[in-house]
Formats: structure tokens, C-alpha cells, sequence
């Protein structure tokens, strides 16, 4: 009996993972944000506990990884999108707009599209064993959570409207799988050699939250891309 707990115990976890996705989702459309947010980040602590335990039992299973990746395109990829497409709905729309305002809402489930082929990409490309070809679905689903909760007033004024989500919408979705290196941020020892990329990130990351608060974590996904394209042009 035992035995049959620990071997399903990382799966339940990736179960946790997904439940808070459908509750975020859920709150998304409801245009709660604040708790659409919250859920994805308890969704984001189960992604991280979930391999952490498999790894630490030595339980691994097909099912498990099919699991995870359904698990993360709902947390991660349904939710942001969810959250797009509510926000759609309460962007303002130029007049040039307003005659397709009920289609443009639909555009945002794009995000959910391509967080599924970044999730497939992931468990197929080997390139993936040890940083990231493309922007990671939590990190996409922190910055939409993040970005509108704290910046929800300024993204529903004039000065922000839908052709900007729309633009948002695609540029994002196609960071999810592009072939753009981006670093992780395991660390291999504690020596500024073999870490010196995660420490500036993490060096600018903290000023960033202080200023800018709770939309401090969509300035830090930004900082995240731009240092990983930085880093790239020089290697």
C-alpha cells in the first residue's frame, strides 16, 4: 500500500497542478484576476514540486509526463488566455475596431494553442535537458496574471487599446516557440563563472519587483526575454 502512494504521490501533485488551473481559468473569465493569478501560482509551486519529487522517489511513469504537460497547458496556457480574452472585453476600442470587437476576444485562446506546441516541443526537443528553446509556459502565464492585475487600470484607459493586446497577444504566443536560447536558472555551484547570466538577471530582477510591485513580475518576464536575446547575440 505504501509503495502504491509513493509511486502516485508525484502524480497527485501534477493533479493539484491542474485543478488550480481550472479554478484560475475559471476566475479568468470571470474577470477576477487577482485570483486567477493567485491559482496559477499555486499551479506553478505544484509544477515545481511535482519533478522535484518524482526525482527525489525515483518515480517516473509515461503517465506522469502526459499528465504534467495537460496539467501545465491548463494552468499556464488556458488561464493566460482566459485572461486575454476577458481583458478583450474590456479594452477600449477604436472606432476603426469596433466592428470586429466581438471576434478580436477569440484571439487570445492563442496563447492556450501555443502553449500546447511549446509544451510538445519540450518533451520531444533533447536540446531542453538543461535551458529552455523558447519562453517557458509559466513564465508567459506569470507575466499575463502579473501585467493585468497590477496595470489594470492604465490597460482599460485610452491609452492602451485592443490592436496593443492584439499585438501582446501574437508577440508572446510566438516567443513560446520560437528557436530563441533562453537560460535557466539552476544553479550548478555558487561561483559568479558558471552562474554569471542568472546573477545579473537576478541582481536587476530585485529592483524591478520594488518599484513596479505586482506588475514588477511581468517587467521581470520582459527582463527574463531581453537578457536571454542579449545573451544570445553575444555567444
Amino acid at each position: 500500500m505504501a509503495n502504491v502512494i509513493v509511486k502516485n504521490l508525484p502524480n497527485s501533485i501534477t493533479s493539484c497542478n491542474l485543478f488550480c488551473g481550472c479554478i484560475a481559468s475559471y476566475m479568468a473569465f470571470q474577470s477576477k484576476y487577482e485570483y486567477a493569478l493567485l491559482f496559477i501560482v499555486l499551479g506553478a509551486a505544484f509544477d515545481f514540486f511535482d519533478g522535484m519529487t518524482a526525482r527525489l522517489l525515483h518515480v517516473s511513469s509515461p503517465i506522469g509526463k502526459e499528465l504534467d504537460s495537460l496539467a501545465d497547458d491548463i494552468t499556464f496556457g488556458l488561464a493566460p488566455a482566459a485572461i486575454a480574452f476577458s481583458l478583450f472585453k474590456e479594452v477600449h476600442y477604436p472606432a476603426w475596431l469596433e466592428s470586429i470587437s466581438h471576434l478580436l476576444p477569440y484571439t487570445a485562446f492563442l496563447i492556450a494553442v501555443f502553449s500546447a506546441l511549446r509544451l510538445a516541443k519540450f518533451n520531444l526537443d533533447e536540446r531542453q535537458s538543461t535551458s529552455f528553446i523558447g519562453m517557458p509556459t509559466p513564465a508567459n502565464a506569470l507575466f499575463w496574471g502579473s501585467l493585468v492585475v497590477g496595470e489594470h487600470a492604465w490597460l482599460v484607459s485610452e491609452n492602451f487599446n485592443a490592436l496593443y493586446l492584439l499585438v501582446l497577444v501574437l508577440v508572446m504566443s510566438l516567443l513560446l516557440v520560437a528557436e530563441l536560447p533562453m537560460f535557466s536558472l539552476k544553479f550548478k555551484d555558487l561561483s559568479w563563472g558558471h552562474n554569471k547570466i542568472s546573477y545579473i538577471f537576478l541582481i536587476v530582477s530585485i529592483p524591478l519587483l520594488v518599484i513596479f510591485q505586482l506588475s514588477g513580475f511581468a517587467a521581470v518576464i520582459l527582463w527574463y526575454i531581453l537578457l536571454s536575446i542579449l545573451t544570445r547575440k553575444k555567444s
